[in-house]
């Protein structure tokens, strides 16, 4: 039997409404464009804004590709399932959502699904780091987490 959590179950079903099937697919401009985002790069921190309906994701330009794909994936997290200013929350709920928003972008940037689909053999940091554009420490902590959960059942 195979168990899936909440955000691989809303992932899985996101990306196949978009047809996105493979690593190669992942793409923030063609989800942001799917989704109704506008993406805006800047100087400063990357950042989702909400502005009268419109969501925004502004992505450092400073960043390396794989950055900017992590943190675009962070901040899609908070476009997709948060609400408010966190200026404006508490502490503690601030840090709730970004510890949220953080496992949603792992999940988001290597899907367990498309992992469910590559040979054991290749499930090594390098080749989930080139086949997912992710930074090398990311896709580690990523199969970290796959494994985990794969041997706790």
């Amino acid at each position: 039997m195979v168990y899936t959590t909440h955000t691989e179950n809303f992932l899985k079903a996101l990306y196949n409404r978009m047809n996105i099937f493979s690593p190669q697919q992942l793409n923030f401009s063609t989800i942001a464009s799917q989704i109704g985002i506008r993406v805006f790069y800047w100087s400063d921190k990357s950042q989702a804004l909400f502005y009268k309906n419109n969501s925004y994701i502004f992505l450092n330009d400073f960043l390396s590709t794989q950055q900017q794909w992590q943190d675009f994936c962070h901040e899609l997290a908070h476009v997709l399932l948060h609400t408010g200013h966190q200026g404006r929350m508490s502490p503690l709920f601030r840090e709730y959502q970004e510890n949220k928003a953080n496992n949603f972008m792992y999940h988001a940037c290597v899907p367990s699904f498309m992992l469910d689909e590559i040979e054991p053999i290749n499930l090594t940091v390098e080749y989930v780091q080139q086949q997912f554009n992710v930074e090398y420490d990311f896709a580690f902590k990523r199969l970290e987490q796959y494994f985990s959960k794969k041997n706790s059942f």
